[in-house]
């Protein structure tokens, strides 16, 4: 299983990708505010389709742990607003190497908030990956930009955002923790509408506007559901591999290139993702086959 929970952390860096995307195209010609409502909105509908829940909404957000819920909704809305500025300022190869501090703090939080085992080899992985990510964003080149530390501010809030999932992965169902997700941007950002509303130009907008909410639900879904299967330490490395799809998407996009050393530490990022996929699909392994031989140890 905890293969799977890799398999859909990779494939949640890709919706990620689609999401920043979006949101940056978006930037060009409506509101932050407006943005991070209409991801919100096509993520709850997205939400409340793929749990089924149409008819009766209300049940999904009965939580056994409504505090932490609303928290961790509270913690993602600030880190999507604070990330949606960045992505208007910056390449999304720079946000997106900013956003590699989120496994270093998940990953060193992970023993005394979770109580989970951070093997050595591991924390070896994890900081290779972000030395990678030193690389790649080149520290003294306008380090102490305002956006700069709003983008860092935002990752501490995604780093808590990751924590709160983990702890909710054992008291409440996905759909329950998916649904609530979504109540802070819902609360915070409505009431807000009238006065930051910019009528969208074309029907290209709106179609934008929808995929986003399809990526964040999508996303934030296969998110949870990672979490169930596999601890933060094991997960955390693989959200690296979103680094190449929003070089990717920055070059096919916005035609905007990384720089040489950008790619460098992308490529250091990778193969640590890729070394600790190998070690983890090999200790699956040997765990299944102690408990063949009855090893008292396993």
């Amino acid at each position: 299983m905890r293969m799977l929970a890799i398999a859909l952390m990779c494939v949640t860096m890709v919706c990620f990708t689609g999401q920043d995307t979006c949101a940056k195209w978006l930037s060009a010609s409506l509101p932050i505010a407006q943005i991070v409502w209409a991801r919100y909105v096509g993520a709850s509908v997205v939400a409340l389709i793929a749990s089924r829940s149409l008819s009766q909404p209300a049940m999904m957000l009965r939580s056994k742990r409504p505090r932490l819920q609303l928290l961790r909704s509270i913690l993602l809305f600030c880190s999507t607003t604070t990330n949606v500025f960045a992505v208007r300022e910056l390449q999304l190869s720079e946000t997106a190497t900013i956003s590699f501090l989120t496994p270093v703090f998940v990953a060193l939080l992970a023993g005394p908030v979770l109580g989970e085992r951070v093997s050595t080899e591991r924390m070896v992985a994890v900081a290779l990956g972000f030395l990678g990510v030193m690389i790649a964003t080149r520290p003294g080149a306008g380090a102490l930009q305002p956006i700069v530390l709003l983008a860092v501010a935002g990752v501490v809030c995604n780093s808590l955002y990751v924590l709160a999932t983990r702890r909710l992965a054992g008291a409440d169902m996905p759909q329950t923790t998916l649904a609530w997700t979504q109540v802070a941007g819902l609360v915070f950002l409505t009431p807000m509408l009238p006065w930051v509303w910019k009528q969208p130009g074309s029907v290209g907008i709106w179609l934008v506007m929808a995929v986003m909410g399809v990526f964040g639900a999508a996303s934030h879904g296969m998110l949870i559901v990672a979490h169930r299967y596999a601890p933060a330490p094991t997960l955390t490395p693989f959200t690296y591999t979103q680094l190449i799809w929003m070089i990717i998407s920055g070059i096919v996009v916005f035609g905007q290139w990384p720089a040489p050393a950008t790619l460098l530490g992308a490529a250091l990022v990778v193969a640590c993702g890729a070394y600790l996929a190998v070690r983890e699909r090999k200790g699956r392994h040997v765990s299944t086959a102690a408990l063949i031989d009855g090893d008292p140890k396993v």
